[in-house]
């Protein structure tokens, strides 16, 4: 009989020829984790495994995405609305707002709730030799001292996680579900996590496990008639055992029986075959092991947190805390920057069908975001909350951020990019053009004109004075106006595209209204009266600079404002800063070219803010060499602007121009690039040789009109001459054409 075996299916991909070695940045230990946030992470969008040691046993901690808990804590928003808000802040009397639209924030729900764990004794399999995430394959290997090899992954397209114990001999593995204890108190003291109240808190009744020879079913009621359940089975085959579980919401669990004759029991062929197409994507390669490697993790994170159907990803996607409380921050929707920053790198790394997650998910819940626009802001159009569950309810919080009047433009860039990077006609015609234009009409509604100035009636700067009733400024906060000149700007491209050429001219009118940027001799301030005057984790005010590139470094007066900001950023320090301060910093300080300054920020960030395993943990966990935050929440957004960092000093989408080895560190004598994605859905590959760019080819996916902005060289297009006009080229592509400069200096 044909001996079927994981490792046997897993063996063959290693014979694959992939484009790329990843080898070298797998993640590899010759110990467990014994931490849940320093654990191997597996996940395809839905579902997550932590896999780690937890008392002697090998852990496999299981989320799905979409298991929360939505009981609504919020206030009538009808009476405590957008116009109450402003009478308080009018009338000096903010305590009644803080205990009506902030404190429900504090109650146990809505939250994100974890599944259940795995656990297997492995106490007589001896010391681990070595444990291995193999990032080509998201594959999790452990080797023990007897010989015996643990495998398992998650399935990339299938909602089922595998895993497989070899050479077994006449060790005996005991497979035990771990259910989380909703009715006792279970609390790791000292983890330092920000983790919120224990799970018990949740008030759920005891789950129901029932148990055969070779498996185990746990069926978890929640409240409003809502359940979820586990499923784990395996099989026994001579001295192997392969396994697989799953994880269902409101649905029984069902996961075909493992078949010791089936040829792909694991579905192992269909799950490589995802994970090769989604690494052929892209590739780069730069001199810098360390940033190299965090790179390459943060695009594996990336693979294994966003699928279509899926959720967009929250703080933690689907590796929510283990330990026995609710996850730091509730594990929620933060639309302040967390989800966004975390879908930064999708756009240049090629990766358009993971970002499209984010604009799958605000589309989803958009009838959600128009009763709240309506309930809270009394107006129509477009507005989303700052801080939201999985079907949009809005959470409260410090409302000057998680009910913000421009989370919606923040959003609506990613319907932008989404567009621009793709170029697809029918997403601009059925989702970028409605939202962008009915959230500019939101921000149109509830702005006023005063001398014939746009003026916004409260304003804020995330987390700038945090949630005191001095977080609100009567005039725009250059946070605020510079997402609301992107807002109008974005409104009237997508309705020049679309054939709209009345609301074009309209949108351009409501633009011109707005006000210019406040800027004195500190650059950019928090708002009209208020300069930086310490050290501030939110990069909110530089918006204009990164994201929005409103602002270009090579107009002098762009210059001026953006060298200067940076002089007041750098004379305040980076005590207050959290880890994705610094992977933000990086591209800011890209696009004004600076290039050395940038891959420090890149440095410290995968060396002092993230675990073993590659998490962001917000603080600097060395002691405070460079913040004073020195918890370890587990959040994503880090990592994942960390990634476009690197990004932006190789390529950069600039207004109507594309920009080739923009900012390259003096100590990079060569690094090269391959299927970079630009605005215009241009894709680029260039190579960089003993200092200086040695060639670039550009695929035109759609075709249409490229500006590219050439660096220094002498390039030829098929043997001629490229002219330029101020170091720019512009070429007229067609569909599918190729064009490669070469420089011949």
């Amino acid at each position: 009989m044909k001996k079927i075996t994981l490792i046997l299916l897993i063996s063959f991909a290693y014979h694959l020829s992939f484009a790329q070695n990843l080898s070298k940045y797998n993640l590899s230990f010759d110990q467990l984790a014994t931490k849940w946030d320093e654990a191997m992470p597996l996940g395809n969008g839905m579902l997550g495994a932590l896999v780690w040691g937890k008392n002697d046993k090998l852990r496999l901690s299981l989320d799905r995405a979409d298991l929360w808990d939505e009981r609504k804590a919020q206030p009538n928003l009808n009476t405590y609305n957008w116009k109450w808000v402003q009478n308080q802040v009018d009338k000096k009397e903010y305590g009644i707002v803080q205990k009506t639209l902030d404190d429900p924030y504090h109650q146990t729900t809505p939250t994100k709730i974890p599944a259940a764990a795995i656990e297997f004794n492995i106490s007589g399999l001896g010391k681990v030799l070595s444990n291995v995430l193999d990032i080509k394959t998201a594959l999790n290997t452990v080797k023990f001292q007897n010989g015996v090899v643990f495998n398992c992954y998650i399935h990339a397209t299938r909602n089922e996680g595998f895993f497989g114990f070899e050479n077994l001999r006449n060790t005996a593995i005991l497979t035990e579900l771990i259910v989380h204890n909703y009715a006792g108190n279970e609390k790791i003291a000292n983890d330092n996590s920000h983790s919120g109240e224990g799970l018990q808190k949740l008030g759920y009744a005891k789950g129901d496990v029932t148990k055969t020879t070779n498996t185990i079913r746990y069926r978890q009621p929640m409240t409003d008639g809502h359940f979820y359940e586990v499923l784990i089975v395996w099989q026994k085959i001579n001295n192997r055992i392969i396994g697989s579980w799953t994880v269902t919401k409101d649905a029984a669990a069902i996961i075909p029986p493992i078949s010791a004759t089936a040829k792909e029991p694991t579905g192992w062929d269909t799950h490589i075959k995802w994970w090769a197409n989604f690494w052929s994507k892209s590739s780069i390669s730069i001199p810098d092991e360390l940033v190299q490697k965090q790179y390459y993790l943060e695009q594996y994170k990336l693979g294994a947190v966003a699928r279509k159907g899926a959720p967009a990803i929250t703080l933690q996607a689907v590796w929510t805390a283990d330990n026995g409380n609710l996850p730091p921050w509730k594990g929620d929707f933060h639309n302040d920057l967390n989800t966004q920053l975390s879908y930064w790198p999708t756009y240049t790394s090629n990766h358009l069908a993971e970002g499209k997650t984010f604009t799958d998910w605000l589309w989803k819940v958009r009838g959600e975001s128009e009763k709240y626009t309506k309930a809270y802001f009394g107006v129509t159009g477009l507005n989303i909350p700052g801080v939201v569950t999985l079907n949009g309810y809005p959470m409260g919080g410090w409302i000057q951020y998680s009910m913000s009047p421009t989370v919606g433009a923040w959003c609506s860039q990613h319907f932008y990019w989404q567009w621009k990077y793709s170029m697809d006609k029918q997403f601009l015609n059925e989702q970028a053009y409605p939202y962008i234009t009915q959230s500019a009409t939101f921000l149109e509604n509830i702005t006023f004109l005063k001398d014939g100035v746009r003026m916004l009636p409260l304003s804020s700067s995330p987390e700038y004075n945090d949630n005191s009733i001095t977080a609100w400024f009567k005039n725009w906060s250059n946070f605020d106006l510079g997402l609301a000149k992107f807002l109008f700007k974005a409104a009237k491209e997508v309705s020049l595209a679309k054939g709209d050429k009345k609301g074009a001219a309209h949108w351009q009118t409501i633009a011109n209204q707005l006000p210019d940027y406040e800027v004195n001799e500190t650059g950019f301030t928090i708002a009209p009266g208020q300069n930086l005057t310490s050290s501030h984790r939110h990069m909110s005010q530089y918006m204009a600079i990164y994201p929005l590139a409103l602002l270009d470094y090579n107009k002098p007066e762009d210059k001026a404002r953006i060298d200067n900001s940076y002089k007041q950023l750098e004379a305040k320090g980076t005590r207050a800063w959290c880890g994705y301060s610094f992977s933000w910093m990086a591209s800011l300080y890209a696009r004004a070219y600076q290039a050395d300054k940038a891959l420090k920020q890149l440095q410290i960030f995968a060396s002092n803010f993230c675990s073993p395993n590659s998490f962001h943990l917000n603080g600097d966990q060395k002691g405070g060499q460079y913040s004073g935050f020195t918890y370890r929440p587990f959040t994503l957004e880090g990592n994942f602007a960390f990634a476009q960092g690197v990004n932006e000093l190789l390529l950069q989408s600039r207004n109507g121009y594309i920009e080739v080895f923009p900012a390259i560190p003096s100590t990079w004598k060569e690094c090269s690039f391959k299927d970079l994605r630009t605005e215009g859905a241009f894709l680029i590959s260039a190579s960089y040789k003993n200092s200086k760019t040695d060639n670039i080819t550009i695929f035109a996916e759609q075709g249409g009109e490229l500006n590219l902005k050439l660096p220094k060289g002498n390039f030829t297009v098929a043997g001629k001459q490229v002219k330029t006009i101020n170091g720019i080229v512009n070429l007229t592509t067609k569909k599918g054409e190729k064009v490669v400069f070469l420089n011949k200096e």
